[in-house]
């Protein structure tokens, strides 16, 4: 494994969940659902969390959390796109729309989220020594919270796009009620709300 691909990945995924918190702010902004502002309250608190946890990991394998790369400044664009499309959104005054558009930029940044994470996870499996302590256990602490939070979010996105288009919605979403954390549970949940409507 290349460590500089390794270092340049915890870089890019460090910078995407600092954006993510500024998404998840601005998607609070435009939440109109109570359980859905419960729920993305929560997952603000632990992207957070996600910041810190791995910040901590770059400094205990000696990287420079500071230090900034094009990928990174690629992957703050894109985080900054998403807030601009909620803001435009916000500004149009359909508060319904922009939650929907909210919860298309949350699946967005939680689709990187999830892909850095599965990424991180294998880089652990290869990896020896401290390097595999500290991406193992930065996994451990992160990856299943990655996992609902993408799933769950796009279940609302579906639910809330079938109510705006005027059927049947189930809200909260099957996946919320499941708890799933897997794309075969997210599937699984997915089926079961189409035959129940």
């Amino acid at each position: 494994m290349d460590p500089n691909k390794l270092n340049e990945l915890l870089l890019q995924s460090l910078t995407h969940e600092k954006g993510g918190i500024l998404v998840y702010q601005t998607a609070l902004k435009c939440v109109v659902n109570d359980d859905l502002r419960e729920e993305w309250e929560t997952y603000l608190d632990e992207t957070q969390t996600h910041v810190r946890i791995l910040t901590d990991a770059c400094d205990e394998l000696g990287i420079d959390t500071e230090q900034s790369s094009p990928g990174c400044d690629v992957v703050e664009h894109v985080g900054a796109a998403l807030v601009q499309a909620m803001e435009m959104a916000l500004r149009a005054g359909d508060m319904g729309a922009a939650q929907i558009v909210a919860c298309e930029c949350v699946v967005l940044a939680e689709t990187k989220d999830h892909l850095d994470w599965e990424l991180i996870g294998r880089c652990a499996e290869k990896s020896k020594g401290e390097v595999k302590k500290v991406l193992t256990q930065a996994c451990d602490e992160i990856e299943d919270q990655e996992d609902e939070h993408l799933y769950h979010t796009k279940g609302w996105c579906r639910e809330l796009w079938i109510q705006s288009l005027g059927m049947k919605a189930v809200l909260p979403p099957p996946e919320e009620e499941k708890d799933v954390k897997t794309a075969i549970g997210a599937s699984r949940a997915e089926q079961a709300s189409l035959k129940s409507r």
